[in-house]
């Protein structure tokens, strides 16, 4: 494919329609609950603690980003956001600049602590919008053992309208759930499983009518279709596969009976030059991870997926529905 064979059109959707679906649009805030009876355990964490953990780690991540180096970002960051982050600061590094989705607030609507007192353990914390109406971010921050420090392991930018569930106030806490959790429409594993299903087949994944309609997936959808267009015109070919990775799964038990879960789900977009072509990067992001790479008629780009997902209880009618999400590329090939 030559590089007009992807138009200009289409490099703006892939690098502007995550943006117009995640980063400029502002999600219902979570309601706080006060529970209906006495808790089991009290959290180990206070409210001040958390905003200082908060406040320490984000400090760290802003020298990161003022000097675009991901040396020390393993200090302040682990699992999928130390990926997305060392990634975004290599595109700053060619770029110029960061890209305003990795903006995160100082501020917070609310914190859920966790009451259980082993580990590893979640904190799950959503800022407010930032200074130019990027919508809340929902953070989580983990603690591998008592002899870790917290780090932030996830975020996900909330989507426009969404419905978030309820927990109890941080002095009580609330309790953290398992991908195994049962008495709901399905368990955390399961949903996140056919959730990628969903995100890899579109309408024609058996599982699409147990998930309600949102952002990330539709956004995917229309890329996708934005794509085919100027493959079709040159007899190229694209494949998206979703993978979730094990292990990589935060989940917190709302009020309600359900569970918020956190997931990491990668992906490898494969595009096929037709007709003696070069595939080239799709956008300024891949263009800037592919850096000097050779091109050939095939490229590969590996990108991290984070997704918020709500499973609500079961008999409860409702479907599981995604809440938030990031996406970023972390790797460029030509095969």
């Amino acid at each position: 494919m030559t590089r007009r064979a992807l138009t200009a059109a289409t490099a703006v959707a892939l690098a502007f329609g995550m943006t117009c679906a995640l980063g400029a649009c502002e999600g219902t805030v979570p309601t706080v609950n006060a529970p209906t009876s006495a808790a089991s355990a009290t959290p180990d964490l206070t409210e001040a603690q958390e905003q200082r953990i908060r406040a320490d780690l984000l400090a760290t991540i802003k020298e990161c980003n003022d000097t675009k180096d991901p040396t020390n970002l393993a200090q302040a960051m682990s699992g999928p956001e130390l990926q997305i982050r060392t990634s975004e600061l290599k595109v700053a590094q060619k770029n110029g600049k960061l890209d305003p989705k990795t903006t995160i607030p100082d501020d917070l609507t609310q914190t859920v602590i966790p009451t259980d007192n082993g580990w590893p353990r979640a904190v799950f914390s959503i800022t407010t919008t930032t200074e130019d109406q990027q919508s809340e971010r929902l953070l989580v921050f983990t603690q591998g053992d008592a002899r870790e420090n917290y780090r932030l392991w996830a975020v996900a930018r909330l989507f426009q309208g969404a419905k978030m569930p309820k927990f109890t106030v941080p002095s009580i806490g609330s309790q953290m759930g398992h991908e195994d959790d049962g008495n709901l429409v399905m368990t955390p594993k399961e949903a996140v499983t056919r959730y990628a299903d969903v995100l890899q087949n579109g309408t024609k994944s058996q599982y699409a009518s147990d998930f309600g309609d949102d952002y990330f997936r539709d956004n995917l959808a229309q890329l996708s279709a934005t794509v085919q267009q100027g493959m079709e015109r040159n007899k190229g070919t694209q494949r998206q596969t979703f993978t979730p990775v094990d292990g990589q799964m935060q989940i917190m038990r709302s009020s309600d009976g359900g569970d918020l879960v956190v997931a990491q789900i990668d992906s490898v977009w494969t595009r096929a030059a037709g007709e003696g072509r070069e595939s080239q990067p799709a956008s300024d992001a891949e263009r800037a991870i592919f850096a000097d790479g050779k091109a050939t008629s095939t490229m590969k780009a590996t990108y991290v997926n984070v997704v918020a997902i709500y499973i609500p209880p079961a008999k409860s009618g409702q479907k599981v529905q995604a809440v938030g999400a990031e996406r970023q590329v972390v790797k460029v090939e030509a095969v």
